[in-house]
C-alpha cells in the first residue's frame, strides 16, 4: 500500500516548542518581540519557554521513538545559530544543540527533515527591513550556506522556507501575525517575491557546492486547501476558484514548478484591479529580474502542507487596495464538513487525495511529501481523542487511495504535530500534539494521546513488510 521507503514522521517548529528564547547567546527574533507587545497573542502567551524542548530534548526524542517514526521535520532557528542574522557572529551553543538533535535522531535511526525558516526572521534583520528589503535575498543565502556547510553531511532532506504565504499575508497585510504589519496589496507581494527570490538562491548554493558531496534534496513548503467551485456547474464559481488557486498553491508552486513565473492569472488580476483603483505605474506583483538564478526548476520535490477544504464563489473585496479585493474569491465551508477545534478546520481528509493529484497533474508529477497535516483540539482536554484517531485513519488511507489508485508519488507524510506548542497567535489555546504538553507543569511533562497510539500502529503495520 505504501512504499518501503515511505517516510513516515511528525513535525515541529523551533518558535513553537523550543523555549529558551534568551538562552546561551540566542538573539531575539520578530516573534520574541511580537509576543511582548500586549495584545497580539491570544491571553498574552508567548514562546519563551514553550515545550522547553532546548532543555527537554531527550523527552521529544522519547516521543519520536514511542511513535516509531522514519522521520522528524523539525526547524532551526536562525537567531539561536546567528544571533544578527549574519554570519558574522556564529553562536557555538546554538550549533551544538542544533548537531546533538540531528547525530541524536540519526543513532535512532530517524531521519531529519530540516526547515531552514518557520517565521522566525531576527529581530536584527527585520530592522534593516525585513523580508521587504532585497537585501533579504543574500542574507538569507549566506544563512543557508552556513546551515548546509554545517549540518548538511548529515541532514538529506531541505525545506528552505515554510509556508511563504503565511509570512507575506498574515503577516505583512493582515498584521496578525510576526512582524505584525498591515501594508495592504503592497507588501505582502513584495514579501512573497523576496521569499522566492531567497530560495531560489539557496536551491542554486546547493545545487552548485554542496549537491555532489552530501546527495540532499532541497525544497520548500507550500500550504494549500483544496478548492472547488461552490456550485459545480456555475461558471463564475468554477472562474472564482482557479483565481482562488493562482493566489495561493499557485502563487509559490507555479514559478517553481512550471514557468518561472507568477501565474498570468495572478498577475492581471492584480494589474486589473489597480487600475480600477485609478493606479498607474509598474504593477504591485514584482517581476523577477533576469540577471538573477533562475526560480524554474528550484524544488527537488513538492512539499505540501494541507489542513483544510473549501467552496469558492466570487467576491470577499474589502472595497480598497488589498490582496482579497485583487483575487476576488470568497471561500465559504460546505456545511457537511465537521469543524476541529478552530473554526477555520474543517475535516476533510478526501480533500488532500483531490490536492494531491491536482498537483501531480499540473506541476509535471512531482515527489510530494506532505510535510503538515494535523487535526486541532480546543477547551477541555481529552487525552482519548476518538475525532481525531479517527481522523489519522481516515486521512491516511486517502493518501494511500492517492498513491494507488491516482498514482501520486507520495514519498512521506508527517503529522502536525510531534507536541501541543505554541500555535502562533492563539497561544497553547489551540492543541495540535500528538503528545500533551501540561504547559502548567515546570516539567512540561509529555503525554500520548490515543491518536498518537493510533498513528504509532498504522506506522507499525506499514513499516512491517505490508507494504509494496
Amino acid at each position: 500500500m505504501f512504499p518501503r521507503e515511505f517516510a513516515w514522521g511528525a513535525a515541529t517548529a523551533a518558535y513553537q516548542i523550543e523555549g529558551g528564547w534568551q538562552a546561551d547567546g540566542k538573539g531575539p527574533n520578530i516573534w520574541d518581540i511580537f509576543c511582548h507587545e500586549k495584545g497580539r497573542v491570544f491571553e498574552e502567551h508567548n514562546g519563551d519557554v514553550a515545550c522547553n524542548s532546548y532543555e527537554l530534548w531527550e523527552k521529544d526524542l522519547e516521543c519520536i521513538q514511542q511513535l516509531g517514526l522514519t522521520h522528524y521535520r523539525l526547524s532551526l532557528s536562525w537567531a539561536r545559530l546567528l544571533p544578527d542574522g549574519t554570519t558574522s557572529h556564529v553562536n557555538q551553543k546554538g550549533v551544538k544543540y542544533y548537531n546533538k538533535v540531528i547525530d541524536d535522531l540519526l543513532a535512532c535511526n530517524v531521519s531529519p527533515m530540516v526547515t531552514l525558516y518557520h517565521f522566525d526572521l531576527p529581530q536584527a534583520l527585520q530592522d534593516q527591513g525585513g523580508w521587504k528589503s532585497p537585501d533579504i535575498v543574500t542574507l538569507f543565502d549566506s544563512y543557508a550556506k552556513f546551515c548546509f556547510q554545517t549540518f548538511g553531511d548529515r541532514v538529506k532532506l531541505w525545506i528552505t522556507i515554510n509556508e511563504p504565504y503565511v509570512c507575506a499575508k498574515f503577516g505583512h497585510e493582515d498584521g496578525i501575525h510576526a512582524p505584525g504589519l498591515k501594508e495592504p496589496g503592497i507588501a505582502t507581494y513584495l514579501v512573497g517575491h523576496n521569499m522566492l527570490r531567497a530560495h531560489a538562491m539557496a536551491w542554486h548554493s546547493y545545487n552548485s557546492f554542496y549537491r555532489t558531496k552530501q546527495k540532499g534534496a532541497v525544497s520548500l513548503a507550500i500550504n494549500s486547501d483544496w478548492l472547488e467551485p461552490l456550485h459545480a456547474g456555475c461558471t463564475e464559481d468554477i472562474a472564482a476558484t482557479e483565481r482562488y488557486f493562482a493566489f495561493t498553491l499557485g502563487w509559490f508552486a507555479w514559478p517553481v514548478f512550471v514557468t518561472g513565473d507568477y501565474p498570468e492569472l495572478m498577475r492581471s488580476a492584480i494589474d486589473a484591479q489597480s487600475k480600477k483603483m485609478g493606479c498607474s505605474g509598474s504593477s504591485r506583483l514584482p517581476s523577477f529580474s533576469k540577471d538573477e538564478p533562475g526560480i524554474l526548476g528550484t524544488a527537488d520535490f513538492f512539499a505540501l502542507n494541507y489542513y483544510t477544504s473549501r467552496k469558492v464563489k466570487p467576491g470577499g473585496g474589502c472595497g480598497k487596495m488589498c490582496m482579497v479585493s485583487d483575487q476576488d474569491a470568497e471561500v465559504v465551508l460546505d456545511p457537511s464538513w465537521p469543524i476541529c477545534g478552530v473554526s477555520w478546520l474543517a475535516v476533510v481528509p478526501h480533500g488532500l487525495r483531490k490536492l494531491l493529484k491536482y498537483i501531480k497533474d499540473t506541476f509535471n508529477n512531482p515527489a510530494v511529501y506532505i510535510t503538515e497535516n494535523g487535526f486541532s483540539q480546543v477547551g477541555p482536554l481529552q487525552i482519548e481523542d476518538v475525532q481525531r484517531s479517527g481522523f489519522y485513519k481516515d486521512t491516511i488511507l486517502e493518501v494511500a487511495k492517492a498513491i494507488q489508485e491516482d498514482e501520486v508519488n507520495v514519498r512521506g507524510y508527517f503529522a502536525w504535530s510531534l507536541l501541543d506548542n505554541f500555535e502562533w497567535a492563539d497561544g497553547f489555546s489551540v492543541r495540535f500534539g500528538l503528545f500533551h504538553v501540561d504547559f502548567a507543569d515546570a516539567k512540561r511533562s509529555r503525554t500520548i494521546y490515543q491518536s498518537g497510539r493510533e498513528y504509532a500502529k498504522i506506522i507499525s503495520k506499514y513499516k512491517c513488510g505490508q507494504s509494496k
